[in-house]
C-alpha cells in the first residue's frame, strides 16, 4: 500500500464518519482507526500495518483455543499497540490480580505507546478468570489481555 491509498481510505472514514477501517490487501493488513483523546494525546487514525506471519497464525490458534475453555468468558482486548504493564511501576503491586473482581471504570492495567502511559480501564464489572499476557510483553491491537468472568 502507499500514502495515497491509505490518504484515500482515511478521507473515506471522514466522509463517511467511520471510526475505524481494517483492509487486507497482498498478504497486508492496515487498520485505521479514530481514537478519543482519553486514550491518545492526537486525535486522527492510527495505522498499523504488518505482514502475516508464522507466528499471527499460531497466536490466532493459541486464542481460539481459550475462548473454547471460557465460552462463558469475556475478553478485555489491547486497544492499542504497546507494552503492556500489569502495574503502574516496577515496585508498585499489580493493579489486577487472578480471581478479582473488578468493577467498570477500574484501572485493569496499563499499555506504553509512544512513551505514553494509557490506563485501561474495564468496562464491565466481573472476575478475573486468567491474564493472558506477561508483564512488559509487547502486544498487538485487538489481542486478548484478560479473560473476565462476567457479574
Amino acid at each position: 500500500m502507499n500514502i495515497k491509498e491509505i490518504k484515500e481510505m482515511i478521507n473515506l472514514m471522514n466522509e463517511n464518519s467511520l471510526m475505524e477501517l481494517e483492509v487486507e490487501k497482498d498478504g497486508m493488513r492496515i487498520r485505521l482507526k479514530k481514537t478519543s483523546l482519553e486514550t491518545q494525546n492526537f486525535g486522527g487514525p492510527v495505522i498499523i500495518e504488518k505482514e502475516r506471519t508464522a507466528d499471527s497464525a499460531r497466536y490466532k490458534e493459541e486464542t481460539e483455543e481459550t475462548r473454547d475453555t471460557a465460552s462463558k468468558s469475556v475478553e478485555i482486548k489491547a486497544p492499542m499497540v504497546g507494552t503492556f504493564y500489569r502495574a503502574p511501576s516496577p515496585e508498585a503491586p499489580p493493579y489486577t490480580e487472578i480471581g478479582q473482581v473488578i468493577e467498570p471504570g477500574q484501572v485493569i492495567c496499563i499499555i506504553e505507546a509512544m512513551k505514553l502511559m494509557n490506563e485501561i480501564k474495564s468496562e464491565i464489572k466481573g472476575k478475573i478468570v486468567d491474564i493472558i499476557v506477561d508483564n512488559a510483553e509487547p502486544v498487538e491491537f485487538g489481542q486478548p489481555l484478560f479473560l473476565i468472568e462476567p457479574l
